[in-house]
């Protein structure tokens, strides 16, 4: 029997949420991330901050998570007023790569949905 298309989403987001832990670490700490497109959870302790997905970056996520780090991102500009470095003070994330852009969005907005992080990007 096929799963379906909401069984395999969930079954992504639970992979997710068991995927390592990684600090943000000093200066070049971001090198041995994948560079394949996924999804990713940003936290301060247990509190979940920001859920993203990768688009078109040739460099994927660690591209997208470098970002973040040098404050352009809508999240790094809103919740750090642009400073990305405090990312380094106390910040986890964790990721999972995934192929399909479609089972990347419906993560994303799954993950959301699921965890309610304090940052949203509204594209206000």
């Amino acid at each position: 029997m096929k799963k379906s298309e909401k069984a395999i989403i969930e079954q992504l987001f639970k992979k997710l949420l068991a995927q390592e832990i990684w600090a943000f670490t000093e200066r070049g700490g971001l090198l041995s991330i994948s560079c394949k497109h996924g999804v990713y959870i940003i936290r301060k302790g247990k509190s979940v901050l920001h859920v993203g997905r990768t688009l078109r970056g040739k460099n994927g996520l660690r591209q997208r998570l470098s970002n973040h780090l040098h404050g352009q991102s809508s999240f790094t500009i809103k919740y750090f007023k642009g400073v990305g470095r405090k990312l380094r003070k106390g910040h986890t994330y964790q990721y999972l790569e995934v192929r399909s852009s479609r089972q990347r969005a419906l993560l994303e907005n799954y993950a959301v949905g699921s965890l309610c992080p304090k940052h949203l990007g509204l594209g206000e």
